[in-house]
């Protein structure tokens, strides 16, 4: 008789979805996505990743990031541009520069780099500009690369506000039941009959300036319902079990047999529903920005890239290339969410 330690559920669960090629090569795509929106900053830009200047060592790449420029450049009038003003105002100073000097908020000027041309409005691709311009001459392929941050932001931290609310909530009304679970069932049934789209739109047409944080607290705040329906019903059976009668006896509390004892082995619906939800979100997303909404029209999202190709059809390379984009990244949420739930459910493991 074996008295090996037995697997756990998410550990056989995790050893399952690595023998889906399809979607185990789809989650390490998104992992690719990931990457490549972290190192969005490395490979396309027009900030010195490192630079010294006047003695001092500077990273004003981490504008790309969220922080602020040093304070001595603006002080030097260097207005974002950075080649140039380097050598002349320090003949002695030295740069680390991104693999490619493209900047996804502004178009390159002529003389800006030595002997560059500086970018033309609406160019195709080409060996100068592999995905083409757009109509200000800003480069395609550096807007797409940093599209990606904000496509996987939107949709992780809208679905991350999301699971959290419709975990909690579903297990509270599956647990407690009576006039708790009576109350959210009818909220959660009232929020399912409104398309979420339309919701959406109600709900930012009340912000003076929505941007993309609006975007991700109204997706977040819209799309629990699902996921607290599925967290209820699996709360409602687990809350049934042996183990769980068991804890009771012993005089647990309530707050240790739920989220020590049943939500545990209830989150993998929620997982399932949530990845699907991400790429949703996505959609969601490139369409609002399509019509105007969420990011700023100067941000390289998707959804904005596809925009200007409304008023530039001859410009094929303004959709295919943005559209590709949330292609393959919706498909490949989907094809985790679709991995997750053979993965995750005892009936289909055969």
């Amino acid at each position: 008789m074996s008295t090996g330690k037995s697997v756990g559920f998410w550990r056989e669960a995790w050893r399952r979805f690595r023998r889906q090629r399809i979607p185990f090569a789809a989650f390490l795509f998104v992992g690719f996505l990931a990457l490549s929106a972290l190192l969005a900053p490395f490979v396309a830009g027009t900030k010195p990743m490192v630079c010294r200047y006047k003695g001092e060592l500077y990273s004003p790449f981490v504008a790309y990031y969220g922080g602020p420029e040093n304070g001595v450049f603006f002080r030097d009038r260097f207005r974002g541009v950075y080649p140039v003003p380097l050598k002349k105002k320090d003949p002695e100073s030295w740069a680390v520069w991104p693999l490619l000097y493209k900047d996804p908020y502004r178009r390159i000027e002529s003389g800006e780099w030595d002997g560059d041309p500086g970018d033309k409005a609406l160019a195709p691709p080409s060996s100068r500009n592999l995905f083409g311009t757009d109509e200000q001459g800003r480069d395609v392929l550096a807007r797409v690369l940093y599209g990606t941050r904000i496509a996987l932001l939107v949709g992780v931290i809208s679905m991350g506000i999301a699971g959290t609310l419709g975990i909690l909530i579903g297990a509270l009304a599956g647990y407690f039941g009576g006039k708790v679970d009576l109350v959210i069932s009818r909220i959660i049934e009232v929020l399912m009959c409104v398309p979420t789209l339309v919701l959406i739109l109600a709900l930012l047409s009340i912000i003076e300036r929505p941007g993309i944080l609006h975007l991700m607290a109204v997706i977040g705040f819209t799309r629990w319902d699902s996921i607290a329906r599925l967290t209820r019903g699996e709360v409602m059976r687990i809350k049934a079990s042996d183990y769980v009668l068991a804890a009771r006896a012993l005089g647990a509390s309530w707050q240790r047999i739920l989220f020590r004892h049943v939500l545990p082995n209830a989150l993998a619906p929620a997982f399932v529903t949530i990845a699907f939800g991400i790429a949703n979100a996505v959609l969601i997303e490139s369409a609002l920005a399509l019509l105007g909404f969420g990011s700023t029209p100067d941000s390289p999202s998707w959804g904005r890239t596809l925009e200007s190709w409304r008023s530039n059809k001859d410009c094929w390379w303004l959709a295919v290339f943005p559209g590709t984009a949330i292609f393959l990244t919706v498909l490949a949420y989907n094809l985790v969410g679709d991995g997750l739930q053979e993965a995750t459910d005892p009936r289909l493991r055969d």
